[in-house]
């Protein structure tokens, strides 16, 4: 007979021993393994952000809809005071996505999630997620994020908004295919459902800098590192401090870059482009689709460790995160 070890569930006060010093900063750092498991690519916003006299414990952004998501956390059940100030914040920040995080769900705080699920419309969507902590006799703990109240899409069905055009629901046929490859076989991200948009945008770890793959201007495909960190200042610093290493990164490529410093927005480019547009023929596009995966890969290899390098070496980088 095999030997088994003892599973335990470790109380979350025996790991974080306080809520706002230790639990949210540990979320805010994990944030994508969160994301994943509600099949969305979260981005971090803020911590601690003001709403009225409140602040709520995570802002953060869905990169596949630009849309804004907040997350309020607890290391205890559920309770009634938390539950108000989520509707609070929700309302405060038009949220298309609202989280609340606890060690338990309390039974009539699941009940009023689901509630809501079913009288409000797609662009308002409400979690319930329990954080559990495991461990295997005295083996190092392990946690897992347990969903345990999502959006039932099937009961939203009759108030969505008339079906896209035939020309976006290509753009979604084709980057659902793009991000389950990405997902499943190279566990590039965790996003589990495309949008009806030219784009799909991928975190890259640094708070408003992304990996997207796109079909731009031109009947041009292009798959590119966006740099957009919401100051104008810090963006052109970054790529001025990325393009002074432009003959290393292209070698690491293995082909030369489009350095778009775009002086006539407050964003900035780096990019690779090919030829490939949505109305090409099947062939086409599964070349776009090989493409794309192939670039993405490379570009968070290849970009990743630079980028948390100038966070860790910039004074301004390191800040930013910080609300």
């Amino acid at each position: 007979m095999r030997n088994f070890g003892q599973l335990k569930h470790l109380r979350l006060r025996n790991i974080w021993a306080h809520e706002a010093s230790a639990f949210t900063p540990w979320l805010a750092e994990n944030i994508g393994d969160l994301g994943a498991a509600l099949g969305m690519e979260l981005e971090l916003v803020g911590r601690e952000v003001a709403v009225g006299d409140f602040s709520v414990d995570l802002v953060a952004k869905d990169l596949a809809t630009a849309r804004t998501v907040i997350i309020e956390n607890q290391i205890s059940p559920t309770d009634h005071d938390h539950l108000g100030k989520l509707l609070t914040y929700a309302a405060g920040f038009d949220a298309y996505a609202v989280i609340w995080i606890a060690e338990s769900i309390r039974d009539e705080h699941r009940q009023a999630l689901e509630w809501l699920n079913e009288r409000t419309g797609d662009d308002t969507n409400f979690f319930g997620v329990v954080v559990e902590v495991l461990q295997i006799d005295d083996s190092r703990p392990a946690y897992v994020f347990r969903p345990v109240v999502f959006p039932n899409q099937w009961q939203k069905v009759t108030r969505r908004p008339p079906s896209p055009s035939p020309r976006y629901e290509a753009y979604r046929a084709f980057f659902q295919n793009l991000i389950d490859e990405l997902r499943e076989q190279h566990h590039f991200t965790g996003a589990r459902a495309a949008q009806p948009q030219s784009w799909f945008s991928f975190a890259s770890g640094v708070s408003g800098v992304t990996y997207a793959a796109s079909f731009a201007q031109g009947g041009r495909a292009r798959v590119e590192l966006y740099i957009d960190r919401n100051d104008a200042a810090e963006n052109k610093r970054l790529f001025e401090w990325l393009q002074k290493q432009k003959a290393g990164i292209e070698q690491e490529l293995g082909e030369p870059l489009a350095w778009e410093r775009l002086d006539d927005r407050r964003a900035a480019r780096i990019a690779i482009y090919r030829e490939g547009s949505i109305d090409a023929d099947e062939a086409t596009l599964a070349g776009v689709h090989s493409w794309m995966v192939e670039h993405l890969l490379c570009m968070k290899r290849v970009f990743g460790p630079r980028l948390h390098e100038y966070m860790a070496t910039e004074k301004g980088g390191a800040l930013a995160s910080e609300p």
